[in-house]
């Protein structure tokens, strides 16, 4: 039997770890008098019945999990503008607490079905107590809109077990590229928007104070 909690424990450190740095980053941002380029961010270990379901999907053997599933821990960050995408990407780039093993843009090359969103594969260590163990963490970069999408689709995913009827897919299709223009109009107006809540967190400070 597959001790799962035990195998498991390493990458829910891993998501921790990151999900602290990287919410440490955005609280830096918002001490300052800079824009943020981090909405949230969210993460989570793959449940072992998904898991299980990818390893039979790609006829792979569990054994082989660890070196061939790199997904198994994830960290999601979501931004406000496209621009703060190349943002994050940039100061990823430029960390030394891990290693960028794969980047994959699927905002200026979508999926099929509509799906943006920009990947990294990190190899990220982390202290056992049987030593330091290299993790595989998949990170997503998306925007709020991107975010919402992918939520909808997941969901209609799970609920059609992969096989999405053809009608409901060219409406996703049409939301996808529907989201698409809803960033490229923020786009537009960012320095708006960004003046704006400036004001507004200025405003709040005062109140605080």
């Amino acid at each position: 039997m597959y001790n799962w909690d035990t195998f498991l424990i390493p990458y829910k450190q891993a998501v921790e770890e990151l999900k602290i740095k990287f919410k440490g980053i955005r609280e830096q941002y918002q001490k300052s008098s800079k824009h943020t380029p981090i909405e949230f961010v969210t993460g989570r270990v793959k449940p072992v019945a998904s898991i299980i379901d990818k390893a039979k999907r790609k006829n792979m053997p569990l054994t082989r999990i660890e070196e061939d599933m790199q997904d198994l821990a994830g960290i999601r960050i979501v931004c406000q503008f496209v621009e703060d995408i190349n943002t994050i990407i940039d100061f990823i780039r430029r960390r030394t607490d891990f290693e960028i093993l794969e980047e994959r843009d699927y905002i200026h090359q979508k999926k099929d079905s509509g799906y943006r969103s920009y990947h990294m594969v990190l190899k990220y260590p982390v202290e056992t107590i049987a030593g330091k163990k290299q993790i595989y963490v998949e990170l997503q970069i998306r925007t709020l809109a991107m975010n919402f999408w992918a939520t909808i689709e997941h969901s209609l995913n799970y609920k059609y077990s992969g096989e999405i009827p053809e009608d409901i897919k060219q409406r996703l299709q049409r939301a996808a590229e529907a989201a698409f223009l809803l960033d490229e109009e923020m786009s537009e107006i960012r320095e708006e928007v960004q003046e704006a809540q400036r004001i507004f967190s200025k405003k709040h400070d005062r109140v605080s104070n």
